[in-house]
């Protein structure tokens, strides 16, 4: 792949390659491409704000930030976000990053579907949400300089994006439904999977095992 896109540089170590061809061989081009551009999104807006990263963690954080839809990595029943910021987090501590890298990916992993908490944090944590939201939902593609934006995409294409990749989230998400409960991952399941039904903090005060 290229070393260098839209004046971002690829880092070039064990870890980028090997977090690249984990993501090769499990989840195909779909979100191999998606998960390039957050990497790349996510470093120009940390650019353009001034933002201190890691490549490698920022990287990293890119790579594994949806593979929890596709592989469960736990035995427990729980958020996707989780499921990929563990096997991330390992992922680490196997190739002997120290425990506060560990931490930052996880994290970063791990909220990048909350809205508001992740930009006000770190900044890899920061970078893998804004490089979400650009690419996902088009946040802040108007502050981006449309040539870096064309480069991207030419060599990570979108193909049918939005399609595609609503199914992938239907998909990992349709067989844990409960696991949506208060995430934005609840719209996707509410919108394609017939007769889901979104839980709610009022229902669970209201069923809660006290008199009053």
């Amino acid at each position: 792949m290229t070393d260098t896109i839209a004046g971002i540089e690829i880092p070039d170590t064990r870890a980028v390659a090997e977090a690249t061809d984990f993501l090769r061989d499990t989840a195909g081009p779909l979100l191999l491409h998606h998960s390039r551009r957050v990497f790349l999104f996510g470093s120009l807006h940390a650019r353009a704000r001034g933002i201190e990263t890691d490549p490698e963690l920022l990287y990293v954080s890119a790579m594994f930030h949806d593979a929890g839809l596709l592989t469960p990595f736990s035995d427990a029943e729980q958020r996707f976000e989780l499921d990929g910021a563990d096997h991330a987090r390992s992922f680490l501590l196997e190739r002997g990053f120290p425990e506060h890298a560990a931490e930052v990916v996880w994290l970063a992993i791990a909220l990048h579907t909350t809205p508001g908490i992740p930009g006000r944090m770190g900044g890899e944590i920061a970078a893998t949400t804004f490089g979400v939201l650009t690419d996902a939902i088009g946040w802040g593609l108007d502050r981006l300089d449309g040539g870096q934006v064309e480069e991207i995409v030419a060599v990570h294409p979108r193909g049918d994006f939005k399609k595609e990749f609503l199914q992938v989230f239907v998909e990992g998400l349709k067989n844990r439904p409960d696991t949506t409960y208060g995430t934005v991952n609840a719209d996707v399941l509410e919108h394609f999977v017939p007769g889901f039904r979104r839980g709610s903090m009022v229902q669970r005060v209201m069923d809660a095992p006290w008199p009053q």
